[in-house]
């Protein structure tokens, strides 16, 4: 399909090529960005779907171990905290329906699941769900000493190891995005958004990667969920006895995330330019029309492969920006690269020093890098 007018030039070549797939690849995340909205406008059914499910699970348990210990009000009081929590989950998800339901308060700026968010928000569900709990027993019993044994048990002695952990993970949640926010803000982070949310966003990075601190804070803090409603499950009449050991287990945990979250990232930077030099070419020095590649790192941010997002990286030569060429290569792209970009010298650019800059798909700038054109 190449026009025929094109076909002496390799650049202009090229260049036919790059814009012809920059167009299609734009219409694909035109649609891909369509299909996300819908899965997100339709969410908000499954998160229904899930959460009446459990209580399901929760009444099919408590009649089958009411069979041989016997019903109580521990367990009349276990599903009306359920059922009310569904309602309120329920209208939540309705309410935010077009934003993933339910999950909405956990998907972060990037469109991304947020793995901070998902952790804090599962020690507040067990922590209201237990206090709700505590509340229809207390309603529910008639004895004194029974009220009394009741109110003792959200004593802080008995549930100091849950609320550290809850206060922690929340404090974490907080932090995380003030710090991505100030650091995005101050170019040490390139963030680009993703088409819709995924489940896997809280175990990857943004480029879909699996993430070590990620997935062990998930891990960590899911074994010590699962603890802490064994817990609740066997002593329903206090908070959740959550053994110190096992809170500074999540402690050291979120302490790693932490550091993972605030030390990844880095701003791009150019390291080099040279004249891409074809095999059998003369040396020579960089003129008007010649091809230059640009050597450095972190010019394709975590998350921007897709070739409608690398189609918008440009490089500034002088004072004339550069769109950079898409390249195939064996199922992807050869250019541009993470760590190098080639591109041609317009003819615009005056002979003489001048300037190169790279502008990432995330709009952040690497440092000048001064070259010398020849006339």
């Amino acid at each position: 399909g190449l026009p025929a007018a094109l076909a002496h030039s390799p650049g202009a070549s090229r260049q036919w090529v790059s814009d012809e797939l920059t167009r299609a690849a734009r219409t694909v995340a035109e649609r891909a960005r369509e299909e996300g909205a819908m899965r997100m406008a339709a969410l908000w059914r499954h998160t229904l779907t899930t959460t009446w499910t459990a209580v399901g699970v929760l009444l099919v348990a408590q009649l089958l171990t009411a069979l041989s210990a016997g019903w109580t009000v521990a367990r009349t009081a276990a599903l009306i905290a359920a059922v009310l929590g569904a309602g309120l989950i329920s209208l939540a998800a309705r309410l935010h329906r077009s934003r993933g339901g339910a999950l909405a308060p956990l998907i972060g700026e990037d469109n991304r699941l947020s793995t901070s968010r998902t952790v804090a928000g599962t020690w507040i569900v067990l922590a209201v769900y237990d206090v709700l709990v505590l509340a229809l027993e207390l309603a529910g019993r008639s004895g004194q000493a029974e009220r009394r044994d009741l109110i003792e048990g959200l004593e802080l002695s008995r549930g100091a190891g849950l609320l550290t952990v809850l206060a922690l993970s929340c404090a974490i949640a907080v932090y995380v995005r003030r710090t991505v926010t100030v650091r995005v803000q101050h170019q040490r982070l390139q963030k680009v958004r993703a088409d819709r949310p995924r489940a896997a966003d809280i175990l990857t990075d943004d480029a879909g990667r699996g993430s070590f601190c990620d997935v062990q804070y998930v891990l960590v803090s899911a074994v010590a969920v699962v603890f802490a409603a064994v817990r609740l499950a066997r002593q329903p009449d206090q908070l959740p006895d959550l053994p110190w050991g096992l809170a500074l287990l999540v402690v050291v945990s979120a302490a790693t995330y932490l550091t993972g979250k605030y030390a990844e990232g880095g701003r791009p930077v150019v390291l080099s330019v040279v004249r891409a030099r074809e095999i059998g070419d003369l040396h020579a020095p960089i003129r008007t029309g010649d091809d230059i590649e640009i050597r450095g790192a972190g010019f394709v941010p975590p998350g921007a492969g897709e070739p409608d997002r690398l189609s918008r990286m440009v490089v500034r030569v002088g004072a004339v920006h550069v769109p950079v060429p898409l390249i195939p290569s064996g199922g992807g792209f050869a250019n541009p690269a993470d760590a190098t970009l080639t591109v041609p010298v317009p003819v615009e650019v005056e002979p003489g020093r001048v300037e190169v800059q790279v502008v990432t798909a995330a709009g952040v700038e690497t440092n000048r890098y001064p070259i010398d054109v020849a006339d």
